[in-house]
C-alpha cells in the first residue's frame, strides 16, 4: 500500500521554516499522543538540532495513560522539554503555558547574564496537520493575543503571538515529509487523519485498522463498542458492523466506506476508548 500526500503548501511551509529558525529560542513541537513517534517529523530533529525543544504530547486524553508516561519518559531522556497536554480543555492552558515558561527559563537566565533583563523570547511552533496545533494556538490566543506585527526577516503576512512571560509566538502550518518510508508510520498518521481522508482508500486503510488492533490484543474495544461477535479475520468484524448498524446497499452490498468513516469517526473521537497505536 503506498500512502504519500506532500501538496505544494507543505514544501512553501518548510522553505519557512528555514527562513525563521534564526530568529526564534525556541521550538514547541506538537505531537499526537497517539501515535508520538509518527506524528513527529524526522525532518524537524536534522532543522532544529541546536534549538530548545518543548515537545507537547497532544490530545492525550485519548492515548493510553500507561503509554503516556512511558513516552514522555522517551522524549525527556533525550533533553527535550515534555508536557501532555488536551487542546480541547481550556483548564489546561495554564499547564501549557508553565511548560513554557520552564522550558525558556534557561534562555531567560542567559539574558540576564548579558544584561538583557527585558529582551523577548521568541518561540516557533510546529507540528504536522491533525495533532491539534490550530486548537492550541487559538486557545493561547484567547487568552492574550497582542499582535506585534511583521518582524524582520518573517515572511510578509505572518502573525506572532504573545504569551506570557515577554514570550512571542509564531505559528506555522502543518506539515508532513515527501515520502513514507515506513508502511506503519504511514498508516498510524492515515488511521488518525494526519493523512487527508479523500486521498486514501478509506476501505482499506479500515482494514488494516482492525488488523492492527487484532495484533494489540484491543480488538475487544471494537466488538464492545458495536455489540457485534469476533470474526474469524478482520474482513468479518466490519462485515458484523455493517449487518449490525444495517450500512447496507440495496439490502444486500455492504457499504464499507460507511463502515470505515464510523470506525474512524469513533477512533478519533475516543469512542473506541484510551488507545496508543505505538510504543518507544
Amino acid at each position: 500500500m503506498n500512502i504519500n500526500w506532500y501538496p505544494g503548501h507543505m514544501k512553501k511551509t518548510k522553505e519557512l521554516l528555514l527562513e525563521n529558525i534564526k530568529l526564534v529560542n525556541l521550538i514547541i513541537e506538537v505531537v499526537d499522543a497517539r501515535i508520538p513517534y509518527s506524528s513527529k517529523n524526522p525532518d524537524f530533529d536534522k532543522l532544529f538540532r541546536d534549538k530548545k525543544r518543548l515537545i507537547v504530547l497532544n490530545k492525550y486524553d485519548l492515548s493510553d495513560p500507561n503509554a503516556n508516561k512511558l513516552w514522555e519518559n522517551y522524549y525527556r531522556s533525550k533533553g527535550w522539554s515534555v508536557v501532555l497536554y488536551n487542546s480541547t480543555d481550556n483548564k489546561e492552558l495554564r499547564k501549557l503555558n508553565k511548560a513554557i515558561a520552564e522550558a525558556t527559563q534557561e534562555i531567560v537566565e542567559r539574558y540576564k547574564k548579558r544584561g538583557l533583563l527585558n529582551k523577548t523570547i521568541k518561540a516557533m511552533i510546529v507540528g504536522i496537520p491533525n495533532v491539534g496545533k490550530s486548537t492550541l494556538i487559538n486557545s493561547l490566543a484567547r487568552k492574550k493575543s497582542t499582535k506585534t506585527g511583521n518582524m524582520p526577516g518573517v515572511t510578509k503576512g505572518k502573525q506572532w503571538i504573545r504569551l506570557p512571560g515577554d514570550i512571542d509566538l509564531l505559528d506555522t502550518p502543518g506539515i508532513l515529509w515527501p515520502k513514507f518510508d515506513d508502511e506503519e508510520c504511514a498508516l498510524n498518521l492515515a488511521f488518525t487523519g494526519a493523512i487527508k481522508d479523500d486521498v486514501l482508500v478509506l476501505e482499506e486503510i479500515s482494514l488494516k485498522f482492525v488488523e492492527r488492533m487484532k495484533q494489540m490484543g484491543k480488538e475487544n474495544l471494537i466488538l464492545e463498542r458495536y455489540g457485534i461477535e469476533a470474526g474469524e479475520n478482520p474482513l468479518n468484524i466490519l462485515n458484523n458492523i455493517a449487518f449490525k448498524k444495517g450500512f447496507l446497499i440495496n439490502k444486500t452490498n455492504i457499504d464499507y466506506h460507511r463502515v470505515a468513516r464510523l470506525l474512524f469517526n469513533d477512533f478519533r473521537n475516543g469512542k473506541l476508548g484510551n488507545i496508543t497505536l505505538e510504543m518507544p
